[in-house]
């Protein structure tokens, strides 16, 4: 295990490792994908079973990313509610957009039904609690346009709200029943081994360091290989380096970091999330939390960025534990990792073609769980010579954040910023 995951629940509590070596020598497929996550493993199982030769390259080990740090909640939609959605991509596109993002639910969990992969995974469904008054509206707002179009979604009240987070910190909300959560380690490995299954080929500690064209070919290669390939996915979201210039560009990588409790006795947690669900709220520097497999609580928050956050940096999760649920104030936290978050300007996942042969899909916005199994397939669609018109999310180009240098310093200060209007709000 590395010194980055060694501290992360995820890694400790997973399923083994799937069975890979490194990429030796020169080799070739229809399809190299570059990344092993969430995405990079959907498209590999979509492509392996429709029976193209598939090789999937890995910097570090799968799920090593962002996909192994998660927190592991599969939530439907995006950031707009479907009205918005619909407004902003069209009366065509726009609908179809809503159903894709709506579905995802059923794309996750029907992936680990098919090919029974051991998750932990529960569809008990996803709450946002809201904070404020006007945070309360909106998310009030969104739920009407999701139910509007047949979800199965509900508004609800303080009372009920409380009586299902196991706090009284909220004025309500809103449920959504098509979610649910994953141990996320294992699900990305469970979704690796079954594409390996149907015949998918996986390297690790392989990182991509060049791709070029070769005549009607693209070439990936590696420290100690190189594969020769029809097309190139590239699905490495907030890990995304200077392999294709200016792709890392179109996307701004946030820290996310989380803490577990130790197990929870069930004298003292008996009452917190007591329905299994996951929650995430409308703080603009969200909480996100939910109990896992063995009864702890795990809790989530916006981080500096930096790559060595650890133990010392808990303060955010560990105000948010003891104001939501003050009788664990005591109740020491086992766990502590972080991982990149792919945000994109305009709060969309993109779907971009870089060059004939050559895709990529990234940024999900903290929604990666299901967006990245969704977005992966749609890859798959795309490899496998589905028309762009007929995939029901925007195929681009790509298009690198104008200012890109400056995004880090204006993130930082949105977040100073946001925290101080949070407080404020929930005054």
């Amino acid at each position: 295990m590395s010194e980055s995951t060694s501290s992360c629940l995820w890694a400790n509590t997973a399923v083994p490792d799937v069975q890979a070596q490194a990429l030796h020598g020169a080799v070739s497929a229809d399809v190299v994908i570059i990344g092993a996550g969430f995405t990079g493993c959907a498209a590999a199982l979509a492509l392996a079973q429709r029976g193209q030769r598939v090789r999937v390259l890995e910097a570090r080990t799968v799920g090593w990313g962002a996909s192994g740090r998660t927190g592991g909640q599969v939530i439907p939609g995006l950031k707009y509610d479907p009205d918005e959605l619909e407004a902003m991509f069209g009366p065509e596109l726009g609908p179809r957009m809503v159903d894709a993002a709506g579905g995802v639910g059923d794309e996750v969990f029907g992936l680990i039904e098919r090919h029974g992969i051991s998750c932990d995974a529960q569809r008990k469904g996803w709450l946002q609690p809201a904070y404020s008054a006007k945070s309360l509206a909106l998310a009030l707002r969104r739920c009407d346009s999701w139910k509007r179009r047949g979800a199965d979604v509900t508004p609800v009240d303080r009372s009920r709200m409380a009586q299902l987070l196991g706090t009284d910190h909220y004025l309500g909300g809103w449920e959504d029943r098509r979610a649910g959560h994953v141990q996320p380690m294992s699900y990305v490995r469970g979704l690796a081994s079954a594409a390996q299954r149907v015949g998918a080929e996986i390297h690790v500690e392989s990182p991509a360091l060049s791709l070029s064209k070769q005549g009607t070919k693209w070439r990936v290669s590696t420290p100690q290989g190189s594969i020769d390939a029809d097309q190139v996915l590239i699905a490495t979201n907030g890990y995304t380096d200077g392999l294709w210039p200016g792709l890392a560009k179109t996307v701004v990588p946030m820290m996310s970091y989380q803490a577990a409790t130790v197990p929870i006795p069930d004298a003292l947690g008996k009452s917190i999330l007591a329905e299994g669900h996951a929650a995430s709220d409308t703080r603009r520097l969200l909480w996100y939390f939910r109990r896992d497999a063995h009864g702890r609580l795990i809790m989530g928050g916006r981080a500096p960025y930096r790559e060595d956050l650890g133990a010392a940096d808990d303060n955010y999760v560990r105000n948010a534990v003891n104001r939501l649920f003050p009788q664990l104030s005591s109740t020491p936290f086992e766990f502590h990792w972080a991982g990149r978050v792919a945000m994109t300007q305009d709060h969309v996942p993109h779907l971009n073609q870089l060059d004939k042969g050559l895709w990529a899909a990234m940024g999900y916005n903290g929604r990666g769980v299901g967006m990245a199994t969704l977005l992966g397939r749609l890859l798959a669609d795309l490899a496998s010579g589905v028309p762009a018109k007929d995939i029901p999310f925007p195929v681009t180009s790509m298009h690198p954040i104008v200012g890109y240098p400056f995004t880090r310093l204006v993130a930082r200060v949105l977040v100073s910023y946001y925290r101080v209007r949070d407080e404020m709000e929930a005054a």
